[in-house]
């Protein structure tokens, strides 16, 4: 069991991996786009690893935003909360990625190996996250359009990089994946489980019960929470980039291969890791590591496989780790 245990991972992809860059967003490219994620996916699942894989929501809760504003005001249709959008792009995502899993898997010989969790995480309805939202959603408004859901609907709206306005939600911190002992259950059991979706639908605790509330919460974060309640060894976190960079798209940008836990907060305080790019993993990572975690790997999707083996890819690792390579 504990080699098992050993060979165990969760993998975070994000929204914007079902839609690549310049593609609309069909349908029908989310399941290609899944088709191949499935493949890298069912490749380690086929060499022995038991994986939980969770998944961003951004775009997709955009387009199910973007539909409520397009159907008016006078249209029998409910609008729907971000909460509700949250669980509805859920379904939509883990409809998706376990079809195609599914298919994957069952084509390697080892059919009906996969369950999807529809997920809700808590968060603290005192986070200051609350106080000051700072998390663009939806679609673009004009300054008149803005203003009018300001007063209307409560929204505080930014102007977003000179493209329009847009709602800011509150991020707060994620503190406990509700369903992780369902997730650690079915993994237990040979499943490979899609779950955190979007970083989980947030929930605040209260005397009579679990009440949704209206945020995001960060996939990398929750992503690392999961990881960490589970026991797993390894987080796997996707990007856009092999590995991360020093100095990224400088002149003396230096690749990094393999950096303590420390080194990385370091780099972080430095500002090496944006907020709006890599910042965020690298923030998750070290929570992880801070939790019990051995290893943080930093790749692309298509790259999981040789990043597993060592090939490519960044490693986050504690600091004892790193100082016992260094006497060896």
């Amino acid at each position: 069991m504990t080699a098992a245990r050993d060979r165990r991972a969760v993998v975070a992809i994000g929204g914007n991996a079902l839609i690549l860059d310049g593609q609309p967003g069909t349908i029908a490219e989310q399941y290609d786009n899944a088709i191949e994620m499935a493949r890298h996916i069912a490749t380690l699942v086929a060499d022995g690893w038991g994986i939980v894989l969770t998944h961003g929501n951004g775009p997709q809760v955009g387009f199910i935003l973007l539909r409520s504003e397009l159907i008016g005001d006078s249209a029998p249709v409910p609008h729907l909360s971000l909460e509700m959008s949250s669980a509805d792009s859920q379904g939509g995502i883990g409809h998706i990625l376990t079809m195609a899993l599914l298919n994957e898997l069952a084509a390697r010989g080892m059919p009906d190996r996969v369950a999807y969790i529809l997920t809700h995480t808590v968060v603290d309805e005192n986070d200051p996250a609350f106080a000051q939202p700072t998390k663009p959603i939806g679609p673009f408004y004009t300054a008149a359009q803005a203003a009018k859901k300001r007063i209307r609907n409560g929204w505080q709206t930014v102007e977003d990089s000179g493209r329009g306005y847009r709602r800011v939600v509150p991020s707060p911190r994620p503190l406990r994946i509700v369903e992780s002992a369902q997730i650690r259950a079915l993994v237990d059991a040979g499943f490979v489980v899609v779950a955190v979706g979007g970083g989980g639908i947030p929930v605040v605790e209260t005397k009579h019960g679990y009440e949704g509330v209206e945020a995001v919460i960060d996939k990398d974060r929750a992503s690392a929470l999961l990881a960490a309640s589970l026991d797993v060894p390894l987080l796997v976190l996707s990007t856009g980039v092999e590995q991360v960079a020093w100095h990224f798209r400088q002149p003396d940008q230096r690749l990094l291969a393999s950096i303590s836990a420390s080194e990385a907060a370091r780099f972080l305080a430095d500002g090496e890791f944006p907020k709006g790019s890599m910042g965020p993993k690298v923030e998750a990572a070290i929570d992880f590591l801070n939790h019990g975690g051995k290893e943080v790997l930093i790749t692309t999707p298509a790259a999981l496989e040789r990043a597993i083996d060592g090939a490519t890819g960044t490693r986050i690792v504690p600091d004892e780790i790193t100082a016992q390579v260094g006497r060896t």
